[in-house]
Formats: C-alpha cells, sequence, structure tokens
C-alpha cells in the first residue's frame, strides 16, 4: 500500500514541476492540428481517388 501512496506523491510532484501552456498556446496548437489533419486528410483522399481511379481502369469497372 505504501508503494500506491509513494507513487502517487511522486507523481503529484512530478506534475508540479510540469509547464502548462497558456489559453491563447493552447487554442493555437489546436488550430494547428486541425489544419494539418485536414491537410493530411485531403491529400489521402485525393491518393485514394486517383489510385481507385486506376485500378477501376485496370480491373474494367468503370
Amino acid at each position: 500500500m505504501t508503494k500506491i501512496i509513494n507513487f502517487f506523491k511522486e507523481s503529484y510532484g512530478e506534475l508540479k514541476k510540469s509547464v502548462w501552456l497558456s489559453r491563447s498556446q493552447m487554442i493555437q496548437s489546436t488550430i494547428f492540428v486541425f489544419i494539418v489533419v485536414g491537410i493530411v486528410t485531403l491529400y489521402i483522399s485525393i491518393i485514394d481517388w486517383g489510385l481507385a481511379g486506376i485500378l477501376g481502369s485496370v480491373i474494367g469497372g468503370r
């Protein structure tokens, strides 16, 4: 039981050492992540659409 208590005490101590982002930094980071995810989604969608078209032409589905 003391190991568990020590674990939580040490975890809390480490959390106090952490530097947290400000609200504006968090908002900017979140917006950046959404933009990057959107770009990657668009890129993968275009590649998927192109490969599906090529495969459809080869197989004769289109």
